[in-house]
């Protein structure tokens, strides 16, 4: 039984969830006041090295959901196990809680492929992620502005093989895909805050990626949205340490950076 049980189906929900997730998740942290001590940037930095507007990214972030929109519902109307009266057997959660983890790992698995592979490759780099890039400090609302061909190969395809290779139900996705929403929207929102769970269980968070957004860091930390093991495995993890900023807030810096 799910509270949306009833109003809507499950593959509606599987659809719509994650992108209400995404603004309402996104707009708290846009809403926030300025929190000057616990940012990883300065305003200013933010003024001067993020040169596109937030009308641009807005639309830019529209226009990947528009796409995850249209092949989550081409993938549940394919993968559908309702029987003549519309009902699908939801499988134990245990069985679910282990479908969300094999996701979680095959999602990992893609897109650290995927994306370091866009970083290698001259022209798609160029022409696709460095679109991604041009937010050289994140922030939560532009979480998912990439390049359409990027949001539909690195985040929907990733997300499709994940759905697809777990086995899980479009109700399962629906609690899948919010989460890796949630994790991917923090991880851009370039705040460390304290008690942020994130931060607490995940190596791979807001510090982690915002290396990889910083120029000595965009060839490390490749990883997203959960975990740090092919980073870790494959050479590519760069450890970074906090060091608090005289006039308020954080830094993270490489650790080869502060050794040197």
């Amino acid at each position: 039984m799910v509270f949306w049980e009833g109003y809507v189906s499950d593959e509606v929900m599987g659809i719509f969830a994650p992108i209400v997730v995404y603004w309402l998740y996104g707009g708290f942290y846009q809403l926030l006041p300025p929190l000057d001590g616990y940012r990883l940037h300065t305003r200013k930095e933010e003024e001067e090295k993020n040169l596109l507007s937030l009308s641009k990214v807005v639309k830019g972030v529209l226009l990947q959901q528009l796409l995850q929109a249209a092949v989550a519902h081409a993938l549940f109307l394919l993968t559908s196990t309702a029987d003549e009266s519309g009902i699908t057997i939801q499988p134990s959660i245990p069985v679910q809680f282990v479908q969300i983890i094999i996701g979680m790992l095959v999602m990992d698995t893609w897109q650290y492929f995927m994306h370091r592979y866009m970083h290698q490759n001259k022209f798609l780099y160029r022409h696709v992620h460095s679109q991604h890039h041009r937010l050289v400090v994140p922030y939560a609302i532009g979480a998912l502005y990439n390049h359409p061909l990027e949001g539909l190969l690195l985040d929907t395809i990733g997300g499709a093989i994940a759905f697809l290779t777990s086995g899980m139900t479009a109700r399962t996705s629906v609690f899948f895909f919010c989460f890796a929403t949630v994790k991917t929207v923090d991880d851009h929102c370039g705040l460390w805050l304290p008690g942020n769970i994130f931060h607490i269980f995940f190596q791979n968070n807001t510090a982690y990626h915002d290396i990889h957004h910083q120029l000595p860091g965009t060839k490390y930390n490749y990883s997203q949205p959960f975990f740090s093991i092919w980073d870790k495995i494959l050479g590519t993890h760069m450890p970074y340490t906090l060091v608090k900023r005289p006039e308020g807030g954080f830094e993270a810096r490489l650790v080869k950076e502060v050794k040197d």
